[in-house]
Order: structure tokens, then C-alpha cells, then sequence
């Protein structure tokens, strides 16, 4: 499988991504997608979600990803609420930092490839995110960050 320079940044993502929205789903959902099929096609790049199952797309994806991580680019998201905690939505730094961290459990890793803002937040300033994604790069988290959902020109 071709792999690709994601932008401008040392990190290689191979052209196609195993996308986990539908892992821990029940009926046709939970059947779908296999991460020895896609490794065996190439595909190293997976992308998932702390909200996707609610916390169990990760769960299932660390429990299969024991002693094959370093295989793969390990994509996760953050910002939608799941808890019912007070900052337990959204790009603040209590909510980055924290989701992060659950994330990281959730996955049985101790950094993540690359951490994505799932949407923009209105609500707080961006330079808010920034230092928050900053810190948890610094602190060997997340090796990159990133944004989806997000239309040009925000």
C-alpha cells in the first residue's frame, strides 16, 4: 500500500485509514472491519474517536493493538461529550488534557501518532487549544495535532 507524507510533517500515513466509528457497535456494525485484514493490505494508518462506542472503539482497538502498536499510526479525536462531568466537552485545556489521557488508557499506549480536534469549539480561544496540544506533545503524548471538521478559513 502507498504510503504518504502527512503535509509538510515527518509522519507517513499509508493512503487508506481503517476507520473504527462502527467497532463496539451492535449488529452489522460491530461485525465490520479487521485490523489483521487491513495490516495484512497495508493499511497502517487507524483512526478513531474517544466518543466513538462512547470509550469502546478504543477499548476493542488497544485490546487488539497489544504488541502490534508500533505497526501502526494511531489516530484518535476529542471534543464531544460522553460523561456528564462540567468540562467534559469541547477544546478547553481541562477537557484536551483529560480526554487525552482517558483516550491514552482506553488505547493500552502511552502516545498517540496524531490527536485531532474533532470540530471547532466557539467557546474557547484558540490560543487555548494550541498550548494545551503543545503541552501534551511536549510532555511525549501525542507526537502531532491536528483539526477535522473544521471549514477553510476558521
Amino acid at each position: 500500500m502507498e504510503q504518504r507524507r502527512f503535509g509538510t510533517l515527518g509522519l507517513s500515513v499509508s493512503v487508506l485509514s481503517f476507520g473504527t466509528m462502527t467497532i463496539g457497535g451492535r449488529d452489522r456494525f460491530g461485525k465490520m472491519g479487521n485490523l489483521g485484514v487491513c495490516r495484512d493490505s497495508g493499511v497502517t494508518t487507524i483512526d478513531t474517536a474517544d466518543v466513538y462506542s462512547f470509550g469502546g472503539a478504543e477499548e476493542i482497538l488497544g485490546e487488539a493493538l497489544q504488541g502490534r502498536r508500533d505497526e501502526f499510526v494511531l489516530v484518535t479525536k476529542g471534543f464531544l461529550r460522553f460523561t456528564p462531568g462540567l468540562h467534559d466537552i469541547g477544546l478547553s485545556r481541562a477537557h484536551i488534557m483529560r480526554a487525552c489521557e482517558a483516550s491514552l488508557r482506553r488505547l493500552h499506549t502511552d502516545y498517540l501518532d496524531l490527536y485531532i480536534c474533532h470540530q471547532p469549539d466557539s467557546f474557547v480561544a484558540v490560543a487555548e487549544t494550541m498550548r494545551a496540544f503543545d503541552d501534551l506533545v511536549t510532555q511525549g503524548k501525542v507526537r502531532y495535532v491536528g483539526c477535522s471538521n473544521i471549514p477553510p478559513g476558521r
